[in-house]
């Protein structure tokens, strides 16, 4: 049988040739394989996890406005409102699927939920968004300035959601807010993709001021409260009162799945927030927010959130997503004055768990309830609600 001989040099080549055909087909794997989940730009996503009438709307906007954001407001709504299926339940998966999409930048998914020719101006609270009004979606708004939601929604819109894509990826920081998840272990899934950096923060607010605020736009929430409840039938003034029992509830499940024994993927991913501390002090307590996600204050946010939040007003009673200059220390405390006792005490009866919990004191008497030198939020030490990055020293004040 004939031997072939090969020269030394023509194996070196062959070698080099066989490597660099290897490099070649890796690289080309790579870019093609779906399963190339590894994150390239270093991105974090945060979920803004929250009930109606809890201050999302302000939240959100604190970081819509943020230059290195990019922000949606409850894409859950689209879902909630395109399946008409019974309950929450059944929608949570999907609701969740549709944030996984989002998250990285792929609005294919929306696609679904939206009509068939559809603009940006189909995404719900579109204008809330700052980066949508923003190049390349738009040409309002220069990244570096505050957008202006009247003028946004009369100015820009663009067709397809395609540009919102190429927005979407050139941020830092993708910020959906929500109020449609009543517990963690559906969102384990996205906490567990390694293509994702997720951190949520988990905003609270007194069920009895959660209250006061929903009865001043009832009939904006009547199709999420059937969802809510699984669309059970009872008497119209009963369904107030099951709903604000299921939102404590589920702050309880979130907070008690977050603090007592959770999985190790959540450490140094939740942070729980309420309400009323922000209220009392704003620029601390959304420094320690930003400071959470890897985000800076600017001078003008910090200016902006200080307007914001010593302004005259008290909120419109009809614009439930509208954000306006007000006291927001005396719009937390509005309800003393304002909700019957009665009702306070049913909330209370409802809400006894989750007030302890989360720290809000109970009234025993219209007269307590009224005297406004009597606080009802009992400070939290700053180990107990939230964890931060261990690459972060400081203590929360959550």
């Amino acid at each position: 049988m004939p031997r072939c001989r090969v020269s030394l040099s023509t194996m070196i080549f062959l070698v080099i040739l066989q490597g660099a055909a290897v490099v070649l087909f890796w690289g080309w794997y790579a870019q093609l394989s779906p399963c190339n989940s590894a994150p390239s730009n270093d991105k974090v996503h945060v979920l803004l996890l929250s009930s109606w009438r809890s201050g999302s709307s302000f939240l959100g906007q604190v970081f819509s406005q943020h230059p290195s954001v990019f922000y949606l407001m409850e894409p859950g709504w689209h879902v909630w409102t395109r399946l008409q299926r019974p309950g929450a339940r059944v929608l949570r998966m999907a609701v969740r699927d549709l944030f996984r999409s989002i998250f990285q930048c792929d609005f294919s998914a929306m696609e679904v939920y939206l009509p068939v020719q559809h603009n940006v101006s189909n995404l719900f609270m579109w204008s809330h968004s700052r980066a949508l009004c923003s190049p390349p979606v738009c040409p309002l708004t220069p990244r570096n300035e505050l957008s202006n939601q009247t003028v946004c929604s009369q100015t820009c819109d663009a067709i397809g959601l395609r540009v919102v894509e190429e927005a979407c990826a050139t941020y830092s920081h993708v910020v959906l807010k929500e109020v449609r998840f009543f517990e963690l272990e559906s969102l384990y899934p996205l906490l567990q993709d390694p293509s994702l950096d997720l951190r949520i923060i988990h905003l609270v607010r007194d069920p009895r001021a959660v209250m006061r605020s929903r009865e001043q736009s009832a009939r904006a929430f009547m199709n999420d409260d059937a969802i809510l409840l699984e669309q059970k039938n009872m008497p119209a003034a009963e369904v107030q009162y099951q709903v604000i029992q299921e939102i404590c509830r589920s702050h309880v499940r979130i907070n008690e799945r977050a603090i007592l024994k959770p999985p190790p993927f959540l450490k140094g991913r939740y942070k729980m927030v309420r309400y009323e501390d922000v209220a009392r002090n704003p620029l601390e307590e959304i420094n320690n927010m930003y400071e959470f996600v890897g985000l800076k204050m600017t001078k003008q946010l910090g200016e902006w959130i200080y307007r914001v939040t010593h302004g005259k007003g008290k909120g419109s009673k009809k614009e439930a997503f509208k954000i306006t200059s007000r006291n927001a220390a005396d719009v937390s405390q509005a309800w003393r004055s304002v909700l019957p006792y009665n009702k306070v005490k049913r909330i209370q009866e409802v809400c006894k768990g989750a007030m302890s919990l989360l720290g809000y004191r109970t009234v025993n008497s219209e007269k307590e309830q009224k005297r406004l030198d009597i606080d009802l939020l009992v400070p939290q030490e700053p180990y107990q609600f939230s964890w931060l990055p261990a690459k972060t020293e400081h203590p929360s004040n959550s």
